[in-house]
């Protein structure tokens, strides 16, 4: 008996069944794509503390950077070192490496439990968020001078562009176009940075005064000292005005004994062609001033000294010895404080200049010190809010070098890359950039 061949059921697939088939194959792509990716997504942490980070400085300027490319960046303040949490991505990454600033890879999942932690009102941290490059302004002269500016030397390492302006911008009303204004070493009293005692016969004195005075002259100022008031003026007006201004060395108590003396004639002949106005310390004006008060001109043109703000021949302190601390601020009370002290360390080395640091005596009740020191309390680093705007006095010539002479070379600040000194300058350069939180205190 032949067997018959099997018959083969018939099924039929509709088209509808196909279309199902490959939505489902769809759609199980895509949530494998957004689970790898989520999976994987990841941010840059920046550490700033003193073991993990091998560059301090240029991580500042790698900050600056990626808000120059309109992205945000969380401060974290009192984070191992008031660290820096960036977005990810290769480009970021590769710049790290070539400006050999130290950073870590972390998970979402790793960022969100870092946030967390520092949310926690147990702790003295907080998260600010930065959100755009800040443009900075330094105020210096355009020529050569026979000594180097701080400021200048780290935003160049760091490398965080700046424009230099001087008088004739600063009149011109051009700091408007600028979040944030250092005012270089400078004597805004007209009186030549008082080194007429030692330093009056040397050309670059004589050649700095000529074009000092023909730089008034052409201003329309008969002197030097009137010219040099009326900046100072426009710079009190742009802070006022919302600015924010950082100023070290000569540049803090001068900048304030020529608001006091606005109007008033405090220098001496050979700096101005007339005597000095008879009684000139009882005329100044202490309510106009930002920082300092009550204190004492030096009336000497001989002497290389301003005032008695400055602590420099009084204090007795060793080299060995000579360091001063930050202090301690609430992170989520008082953000502004704790961002301009965030370091790696709490004790920094002190540094001399013509104004080296400031005594207490003189300091305002309603200025803010950030940093002193404690074997004869001065006043190393101060801060102060001026209408609608900041500013900040840091005492001092070279945070690396301890007493720096006319003349001497500059720092190299590829032998100092982790400086705690220089990093107080570029917390202020980064505070313009933070969103603002207003202060309990």
């Amino acid at each position: 008996m032949v067997k018959k061949p099997a018959i083969l059921k018939k099924t039929t697939i509709f088209p509808f069944d196909f279309l199902d088939i490959k939505v489902k194959t769809i759609l199980s792509l895509v949530l494998c794509l957004v689970s790898s990716v989520y999976l994987s997504a990841s941010m840059i942490l920046i550490p700033m503390d003193a073991e993990s980070q091998k560059n301090h400085l240029k991580a500042y300027g790698i900050t600056y950077w990626v808000l120059t490319k309109q992205q945000k960046v969380q401060w974290l303040l009192n984070y191992r070192g008031g660290s820096f949490l960036l977005p990810d991505g290769e480009v970021i990454r590769k710049e790290c490496q070539i400006r050999g600033v130290s950073y870590e890879i972390v998970s979402d999942a790793q960022a969100e439990a870092i946030l967390d932690e520092i949310s926690s009102p147990s702790r003295n941290q907080d998260a600010v968020i930065l959100e755009k490059a800040p443009k900075i302004a330094v105020y210096s002269p355009k020529d050569n001078q026979p000594w180097d500016d701080a400021v200048t030397m780290v935003l160049t390492y760091a490398e965080i562009p700046y424009v230099t302006v001087y008088d004739e911008e600063v009149l011109d009303d051009k700091l408007a176009l600028y979040d944030w204004l250092h005012l270089h070493h400078e004597d805004f009293t007209g009186q030549f940075g008082k080194f007429y005692g030692v330093y009056r016969a040397a050309p670059w004195y004589i050649e700095g005064k000529r074009r000092a005075e023909e730089r008034a002259a052409k201003l329309g100022y008969s002197k030097v000292s009137e010219q040099k008031g009326a900046v100072a003026q426009k710079i009190r007006n742009y802070v006022i005005g919302g600015g924010f201004m950082f100023a070290m060395c000569s540049a803090t108590d001068s900048f304030d004994i020529a608001l006091a003396a606005d109007g008033v004639d405090i220098c001496e002949p050979m700096f101005d062609g007339d005597p000095s106005e008879p009684n000139y310390q009882g005329k100044l004006d202490f309510s106009k001033t930002f920082a300092f008060t009550d204190f004492v001109l030096e009336r000497s043109p001989l002497r290389y000294e301003f005032s008695s703000i400055d602590m420099t021949s009084k204090r007795q302190i060793p080299k060995e010895s000579d360091y001063f601390s930050l202090m301690e601020f609430s992170a989520k009370w008082d953000p502004v404080p704790t961002m301009l002290t965030q370091n790696h360390t709490t004790l920094v080395k002190g540094f001399m200049g013509q104004t080296t640091s400031f005594a207490r005596e003189h300091v305002k009740p309603t200025v803010m010190v950030l940093g002193e020191s404690k074997l004869n309390g001065e006043a190393r680093y101060i801060h102060g809010i001026k209408g609608k705007g900041f500013f900040t006095f840091y005492g001092g010539h070279d945070p690396e070098d301890y007493q720096h002479r006319v003349g001497d070379p500059k720092t190299e600040l590829e032998l100092h890359p982790t400086s705690p000194g220089y990093r107080l300058i570029l917390n202020n350069v980064l505070f313009p950039a933070a969103r603002k939180k207003k202060q309990k205190t």
